[in-house]
């Protein structure tokens, strides 16, 4: 695979992730309350990651010294 190779693995962990919230951590026969509380995190994180990733694309890449 070569330089598939940090995909395939990123798309095992999320998998892996959300077998681990939906049955390990019950949210899949829970109540709406839990489905909303995980949704708005993953969306709380997901703004967290564009807001980084955009601080960090926009730096300029000058070397000093």
């Amino acid at each position: 695979l070569g330089a598939m190779n940090t995909v395939v693995a990123l798309g095992i962990a999320t998998f892996k992730a959300v077998v681990v919230v939906l049955f390990f951590m019950h949210v899949k026969y829970s109540s709406k309350l839990t489905w909303l509380v995980v949704v708005a995190s993953v969306f709380w994180l997901g703004i967290l990651l564009v807001l980084t990733l955009s601080d960090y694309l926009t730096r300029s890449w000058m070397t000093f010294g």
